[in-house]
């Protein structure tokens, strides 16, 4: 699994939630198709008279979340590009994705806008898996991020977390130690050591 293989599945799954925020702060989120996957970007398009569009053009933050058939999720928050030569890119969409020539007839199509996101943390959470799969990547230059928990050096060393862990990820050691590619991010362990020895993870 890498990065292109992670944008394949948002294009295979195609229909996506993606997520912005509006004029006053609140989270607002559609299905929108993924139109093109290829070299570790995404492509996309909406409507210059879309509320999606003005909060694009007002912040180009973005989120976008997709889980395919397999119960494998992807999430992508980074940042979305408006693309120039605007119709040479919805031209290739439409030829991609001919299903939009209903949608948008003949030159209709020109009011829309392309976009492309290339600068973005993506996970990859694999739920059909024991224990659960999970992997984090970069896009360009964004800034990684890191989740979950972790045991600090104040680990006594008395086995609680390995006990109660749901995914069994938790191994023995001084101080014990998370696989943070099984891990559920649930927080179990972190609420449950005696010492507060289990720590958020931050970049």
């Amino acid at each position: 699994m890498n990065t292109q293989d992670c944008l394949q599945i948002l294009r295979d799954v195609k229909e996506a939630a993606f997520a912005t925020v509006d004029e006053k702060g609140a989270p607002q989120v559609r299905i929108i198709d993924v139109m093109l996957a290829e070299n570790e970007k995404i492509y996309f398009c909406t409507a210059r008279g879309k509320d999606f569009y003005t909060q694009l053009m007002r912040d180009n933050h973005i989120a976008v979340t997709a889980v395919n058939k397999d119960f494998q999720m992807i999430k992508l928050s980074g940042i979305a590009e408006k693309l120039p030569e605007q119709k040479y890119w919805i031209d290739r969409i439409f030829k991609e994705n001919p299903s939009m020539n209903s949608v948008y007839p003949n030159e209709s199509r020109y009011i829309l806008e392309p976009f492309c996101i290339a600068n973005a943390n993506i996970e990859f959470f694999d739920l059909n898996k024991k224990p659960i799969n999970r992997k984090n990547f970069t896009i360009r230059n964004h800034e990684k991020q890191k989740k979950g928990f972790e045991i600090s050096v104040s680990c006594i060393g008395c086995g609680k977390c390995k006990k109660i862990c749901p995914q069994q990820c938790i191994s023995s050691g001084k101080p014990y130690e998370i696989k943070q590619n099984h891990c559920l991010h649930c927080g179990l362990c972190f609420e449950n050591c005696p010492v507060h020895a289990i720590k958020k993870r931050s970049v």
